[in-house]
């Protein structure tokens, strides 16, 4: 028996009403649909009803489980690079309907302007003037007319051009009629072998979702100063698709031009979306044939206006200035997103974020110190290069910003040994920066502190943080400081090193750097 290996058109509108959809989380719903129609005899709908269940109760699941910190690892730049990449892809698919084209197209950037240039000949040019008069009466609501939608005013006002200038006779293609019938309720199959065939389909789709509708969440509250709940965005996608399971829905996320379209609209709270989807109702029971009067020109130019709010070029070009790591996670995100799927481009971006973070934090900043002294002023502690300080020729004062632990531990290490080959060995570690200090990094420091006390010298640390040494408690590398090595301040452990320098070089020195010197004029 043959089964069809699409959904009814309708499916998509059911889908907007119960939910929303994202177009790269319905290719991949399909192709994981498509795969599994060879290896069962349950037909294409039925599966595709099933997988939305089952992602919606593994997205779930996943929020009662309270794993929504997942979406604190979707940094900034990556939601940055995924909207504006996300922003040009969308422009892009819109080109051909805008100039009234009929091209083929796979999904891809590339595939949307090779299409368009080969095809520009027959740029029906009706269409793009209606479509570029769309544009500009958005624009022009939105600056003057603030009381009026400026999307909606700018739609109607491009119909009724379309209208004036008998465009459809032109050649410019309308939008097709609705269907005027509402979803069906019908339970997805629950059979153990589909569930298996599905299973690990489902749980990319579920994740996809997620990840996708978290960007486009944190994308939207840039702009609207709001606060992401990771556990709650989890538990409404799975809600949605739980219920969109049974009224013929198939999987859906979030949606950037939704979102974005919405936000412009100036929707605030989650009932635009309840009063959208009441709308759809509405439109599809009582007046079925409206969209026959939008012509797709029109449509474009308000999507082109959309992605171009998306977009954000004054954000593009302050995170380009922006610091090395955090412009190569947008950048890489960017690039992904215009040529890798859009589930791939957010997946690059996450691991590029991620690993931009543990280089920084593989290389804690190690800073020359010295004291900055100031006439009746409380002795500070400043890094030597920016201020231009003299150093102590005996005592290094060395700030440790970061972590030590096993990524961090080889950087510390050869900093402290390039200190010794220098025959610096007394050394104060200032550790006010530091946050904890693993087993790792407890080992090395034991290693190379006994290496300096062997050559004759000492290691001071200072300012260690209470929460830190209440974690070394009871450890051998906290026992080793607690035998005067370890003081609460910078000038308590100044003082105790300034004993420990042969008098002779004190009194030969003419830096005299810190007020604790020997023979220090008054």
């Amino acid at each position: 028996m043959d089964f069809p290996t699409t959904l009814p058109p309708e499916f998509g509108l059911y889908t907007a009403i119960v939910s929303a959809t994202l177009a790269a989380l319905s290719i991949v719903a399909a192709t994981v649909v498509s795969k599994a129609t060879t290896m069962t005899s349950v037909d294409y709908i039925s599966l595709m009803l099933t997988l939305t269940l089952m992602v919606g109760v593994i997205q779930l699941v996943l929020g009662f489980l309270k794993v929504g910190v997942l979406v604190n690892f979707i940094s900034h730049s990556v939601v940055q690079g995924f909207t504006a990449g996300a922003a040009i892809i969308i422009a892009a698919s819109q080109l051909k309907n805008l100039l009234g084209l009929n091209v083929q197209s796979d999904g891809s950037l590339s595939s949307y302007f090779l299409g368009v240039v080969v095809n520009i000949e027959q740029t029906n040019m009706f269409s793009l003037s209606i479509g570029l008069a769309t544009v500009l009466f958005a624009v022009l609501l939105r600056r003057y007319v603030k009381r009026v939608p400026y999307l909606l005013g700018a739609m109607v006002l491009g119909a009724a051009l379309c209208f004036v200038l008998g465009a459809e006779q032109q050649g410019v293609i309308v939008l097709d009629a609705l269907s005027g019938a509402l979803p069906v309720f019908r339970l997805p199959s629950v059979d153990a072998d589909v569930l298996s065939v599905l299973l690990s389909g489902a749980i990319a789709v579920a994740l996809l979702g997620l990840i996708e509708a978290a960007s486009i969440a944190r994308s939207i509250a840039m702009r609207s100063k709001q606060q992401i709940d990771g556990n709650q965005e989890f538990v409404g996608q799975g809600m949605s698709n739980i219920i969109g399971s049974v009224f013929s829905c198939y999987p859906s996320s979030g949606s950037f031009t939704r979102s974005g379209g919405n936000y412009d609209a100036g929707a605030k709270t989650p009932l635009a979306s309840v009063f959208a989807a009441c709308f759809v109702v509405l439109f599809l029971l009582f007046l079925p044939s409206v969209t026959h009067y939008i012509p797709v020109p029109v449509m474009a130019g308000s999507i082109m206006v959309i992605t171009w709010n998306l977009f954000n070029i004054k954000g593009f070009l302050t995170t380009l200035r922006a610091e090395k790591s955090e412009v190569l996670t947008f950048l890489g995100t960017f690039l992904c997103t215009l040529f890798l799927q859009l589930e791939y481009a957010i997946y690059a971006g996450v691991f590029i974020s991620i690993g931009c973070y543990l280089y920084r934090t593989s290389r804690p900043k190690i800073t020359r110190v010295a004291p900055l002294v100031q006439e009746g002023a409380k002795r500070q502690i400043r890094n030597i290069v920016r201020y231009d300080l003299a150093e102590c020729p005996e005592i290094k004062l060395i700030r440790v910003d970061g972590s030590v632990f096993f990524g961090s531990s080889d950087h510390l290490q050869k900093a402290l040994q390039q200190l010794l080959a220098q025959q610096h060995r007394k050394i104060i570690l200032i550790a006010k920066g530091i946050n904890f200090i693993d087993s790792s990094g407890q080992h090395m420091l034991l290693d190379e502190i006994k290496k300096i006390e062997a050559a004759g010298g000492h290691v001071f640390f200072s300012s260690l943080k209470g929460h830190v040494c209440d974690d070394l408690e009871g450890s051998d590398f906290k026992n080793f400081l607690d035998q005067g090595r370890l003081f609460t301040s910078s000038t308590a452990a100044i003082n105790t090193m300034i004993a420990k320098v042969e008098p002779d070089k004190c009194a030969a020195c003419v830096n005299r750097v810190f007020l604790d010197c020997p023979n220090k004029d008054k």
